[in-house]
């Protein structure tokens, strides 16, 4: 397929392609129609026919050339099997789309100090497993670095202290960046604990600068069910500033995607009654 892509990629290679979908032509009459020299239109059909894009015959005195429409129907097939990949319902391609549409309306919102305060969302997820075990990995530093970061994201640095007035400091990276820089820092504090029932702390993502983008109030309340727990957690936004307009679009899709996450490391979990697994 590469070599494919390389031969198509000459706009001079691609016209001869354009002619020789119109019927099959002698090297002479595709350099006069193409506008180029004999020679020089003889290369470019030897590349295209080592890419299997062209076949040729020899008739009399003139070599023929002739398209081989499969080679472009098998590219076309690999183009439209990455669309499809791109677009399918509720992956990547979708949650950066929703992301940019967020994006733009929220910078236009944030035009002074506290433009979003009072901003609040609600997320809702019946997960597997007990109360007990949730509360687990909702403070458990080493289980909260395995669902605690959005799609594409790794947690870098993870410091969650389950008691009143204990620090909550979350870093990111990018997954798929070895040596990447930190795309994302966030502290805070807990601020209320009552085990295997309710979680309430906050958390200020940082500026580049090191300043303080927004703080986000977290409340989460566990309720025992009949498939294992729910989980309600309400989110709320003070103190946002004028540069918070990029953090405060990505919340309502980075937080599912990190509870989604939460609800997958539960239901793959062996050790836990209620996983599928």
């Amino acid at each position: 397929m590469e070599e494919l892509l390389v031969a198509l990629a000459d706009p001079a290679r691609w016209r001869l392609v354009a002619l020789l979908a119109e019927r099959p032509r002698a090297v002479g009459v595709l350099a006069r129609l193409a506008g180029a020299r004999q020679p020089q239109t003889t290369k470019h059909l030897q590349t295209l026919e080592r890419a299997g894009v062209v076949t040729s015959q020899r008739s009399g005195q003139r070599r023929i050339y002739a398209l081989r429409p499969e080679r472009l129907r098998e590219l076309a097939a690999a183009l439209g099997g990455l669309a499809d990949t791109a677009e399918r319902v509720g992956g990547p391609g979708e949650s950066f789309a929703r992301y940019g549409r967020g994006l733009d309306a929220e910078r236009l919102a944030a035009e002074e100090p506290g433009w979003a305060d009072g901003r609040s969302f609600r997320f809702v997820r019946a997960l597997a497993g007990g109360p007990d075990l949730v509360w687990r990995h909702l403070t458990d530093a080493d289980l909260l670095g395995r669902w605690w970061a959005p799609d594409d994201l790794r947690v870098s640095e993870l410091v969650f202290e389950a008691r009143p007035g204990g620090r909550v400091v979350l870093e990111y990276r990018d997954a798929e960046d070895v040596d990447g820089p930190v795309v994302g820092r966030a502290e805070g504090a807990v601020e209320d604990v009552r085990p295997g029932e309710r979680l309430v702390y906050r958390s200020s993502p940082l500026l580049p600068d090191g300043g303080t983008a927004f703080t986000s109030h977290l409340d989460l309340r566990l309720k025992p069910s009949e498939s294992g727990t729910d989980l309600d957690v309400h989110f709320r936004v003070t103190d946002s500033t004028v540069d918070s307009a990029d953090f405060i679009a990505g919340i309502e899709i980075g937080f599912g995607q990190s509870l989604d996450r939460l609800a997958a490391v539960l239901a793959a979990d062996p050790n836990n009654p209620g996983s599928t697994e």
